[in-house]
């Protein structure tokens, strides 16, 4: 009895400790708001948008101020031809000068054009490396959240499972008492009662590790924060289609995206290399002050103050083939990228194929072990009737508790896993956000 008591107050403390329940869009835009991937994802979003400027690609000229002083202190010494010496000491001369200038390339043969339009492209691929967090993210707290339903639903069945070895016990024990029943049949029925009180605390640790698992992908601060969820039980979609989410798949599944920006910034990398066969066309103009005092000489003092100007027009005519051999492998790249998209299209079909069949036949097993069920049900009533009249041994009354429970967490499983190919399904397609909505 003592064990029957623990176990009773463990299962209702941890029951009944939770007094704040999430839902699975809850537990879903908890996860989007504190989890640290996705958080850091998104500051690297940031950088790369940052980073699209007209200044970064060249557009844009370049100015630069610069000032400075320098002087020096000597004595001089000068013979002259007609024979006279002159002699000075601590002569000191100095230079003050400031200048501004403006450096600005108007053309280097489509090469800026083409680093603007590649910082796009990459702000483009840093949002879809963002999204892709968190349809990953989307999908592992759906699957857990689901799991944890489900491991609560095992929980319940052993407890159910515990009720009914106990009560198998109790008659045991009245009969052993009265002298109708054998010490034997009462040892297996205490043996029984205690394996099943040992898988219910091995699955008490199971739904607690579960628990941490989701709170872990919700970036809570808390990893053992106690709370209901909303659901227990486990509810698919009506059947999916399999046109329709081939279609999808294919219009949005955002690793296909990201391939397809990987194989446009391939082709402007190739473009700005191009741009190397273009001359280029460069205007620069400052103006400045320049004061220069002389301790010495004729002249005292002497400044400038004005302009410059210019105009650099240049091509690279020979670069020891480097020009070339930078755009071949450039050109590589680019099929390169364009192979790899298709191998991702084609490895794309094979596992929506596979998912498919899965979902299918998950659903098919679903609808099957939920016969099953009724049937194990009907069997174990017929069981326990049979059983407090005499009619059924203590071993087939156990062999018929088992069955029971085997069909209910077989039920489970198939059930369970319908969602998870469920989830993987809308995942591939670009659906996944659907349990946000």
């Amino acid at each position: 009895m003592k064990h029957i008591i623990f176990t009773i107050l463990i299962i209702n403390s941890f029951c009944a400790a939770s007094q704040e329940f999430y839902t699975l869009k809850q537990c879903i835009g908890i996860g989007l708001e504190h989890n640290y991937s996705i958080r850091i994802t998104k500051n690297e979003t940031k950088i790369t948008a940052n980073d699209v400027t007209l200044g970064n690609a060249g557009y844009l000229p370049e100015i630069s101020f610069n000032s400075g002083f320098s002087g020096d202190i000597y004595d001089n010494a000068s013979d002259y031809k007609d024979g006279t010496t002159l002699k000075e000491k601590n002569v000191n001369n100095s230079t003050l000068n400031a200048d501004i200038n403006l450096n600005w390339t108007l053309f280097d043969g489509f090469g800026i054009q083409a680093d603007y339009a590649r910082l796009k492209e990459l702000k483009n691929k840093s949002e879809l490396n963002t999204r892709l967090e968190i349809e990953n993210l989307v999908a592992n707290i759906t699957s857990e959240y689901y799991n944890l339903i489900r491991q609560r639903i095992r929980l319940l069945n052993l407890r159910s499972a515990v009720g009914l070895s106990k009560e198998r016990l109790r008659i045991v024990e009245e009969r052993y008492t009265i002298g109708s029943m054998s010490r034997l049949e009462l040892q297996q029925a205490k043996v029984d009662f205690n394996t099943d009180s040992s898988q219910l605390f091995t699955q008490i640790e199971t739904v607690y590790a579960s628990q941490i698992k989701l709170n872990e992908l919700m970036g809570l601060d808390s990893v053992d924060k106690e709370y209901d969820i909303s659901d227990t039980i486990i509810i698919t979609q009506p059947l999916l289609d399999k046109n329709d989410l081939m279609n999808k798949t294919f219009g949005n599944n955002v690793q296909l995206l990201a391939s397809y920006s990987n194989t446009k910034i391939s082709e402007l990398e190739l473009k700005k290399i191009r741009s190397q066969n273009y001359p280029y066309f460069r205007v620069n103009a400052g103006y400045g002050l320049t004061d220069n005092r002389y301790g010495t000489g004729s002249v005292e003092l002497q400044k400038r103050l004005g302009m410059n100007y210019g105009v650099t027009v240049g091509f690279n005519i020979f670069d020891g083939f480097n020009r070339r051999r930078e755009q071949h492998n450039a050109r590589i790249q680019v099929e390169n990228s364009e192979l790899s998209r298709q191998e991702l299209e084609l490895s794309l079909k094979a596992d929506l194929s596979n998912l498919w069949m899965s979902y299918r036949n998950n659903l098919e097993l679903w609808n099957l072990e939920k016969e099953n069920l009724n049937v194990a049900q009907e069997n174990h009533e017929i069981a326990i009737e049979r059983y407090k009249l005499g009619d059924l041994s203590g071993i087939e009354l156990r062999e018929a508790q088992n069955n029971l429970l085997e069909a209910k967490e077989r039920q489970s499983i198939a059930e369970y896993n319908t969602k998870l190919c469920e989830i993987s399904l809308l995942q591939i397609s670009g659906q996944i956000l659907y349990y946000l909505e």
